[in-house]
């Protein structure tokens, strides 16, 4: 076989190199220094002793650096590289619309549920709001809240009104008892009056 002049005579050793030191053939560099006493070995037992004395070596993984990969992630997170011109998917592939629905849904049932736990709210008004969130009645959790606050204030405003009231009715039921009292009692100073009267005639 004649060789070449493009041709390495050392594709044997490149060979048996590559499969003692476990990697590609495009890996392993020979020593061009000594490319006659590589040339003389022929067996995996020589390789493996010129790979000891270092005319033979596996040569070192490429750097593959991902700090472009990184930087381009930081800017993502600011919200770059995702325009128009960026997009395969339609929004709702993107971002599903029921994916939207759930969370909020888990964040407006679990206001409810911390706020039924901490007595903030009873039962009746948590089952009402529960209800009025499956049909879409808030829009997020600032909404509800400031539902709750609202009901609670109007429910405190109810019971101020109801109690005023049943104060000033029971006044009223007060007053018209002493006076009926008092015009009995005027009633009767009268007439014991008369029947002085006619027992003195």
């Amino acid at each position: 076989l004649s060789i070449g002049p493009n041709m390495s005579p050392l594709r044997l050793q490149k060979r048996l190199a590559s499969q003692v030191l476990k990697c590609g053939r495009n890996k392993i560099w020979l020593d061009p220094n000594e490319t006659n006493e590589i040339a003389n070995a022929n067996s995996r037992q020589n390789v493996r002793k010129l790979v000891k004395d270092g005319l033979i070596i596996r040569k070192p993984v490429a750097v593959h650096s991902r700090a472009r990969v990184r930087l381009n992630v930081i800017a993502r997170r600011k919200g770059r590289h995702s325009g128009p011109g960026k997009r395969k998917g339609t929004a709702n592939a993107r971002m599903p619309q029921k994916v939207i629905w759930m969370r909020r849904m888990r964040v407006l049932r679990r206001l409810l549920k911390r706020y039924r736990e901490a007595k903030k709210i009873d039962k009746h008004l948590y089952h009402e709001l529960y209800l009025k969130s499956k049909g879409n009645g808030f829009k997020n959790k600032r909404v509800l809240m400031e539902h709750i606050h609202k009901r609670k204030a109007e429910k405190s405003r109810t019971k101020m009104l109801s109690d005023l009231a049943e104060t000033r009715r029971s006044k009223v039921k007060e007053a018209r008892k002493r006076r009926e009292e008092r015009i009995a009692q005027k009633k009767a100073d009268l007439l014991k009056s008369y029947a002085d009267d006619d027992n003195k005639k």
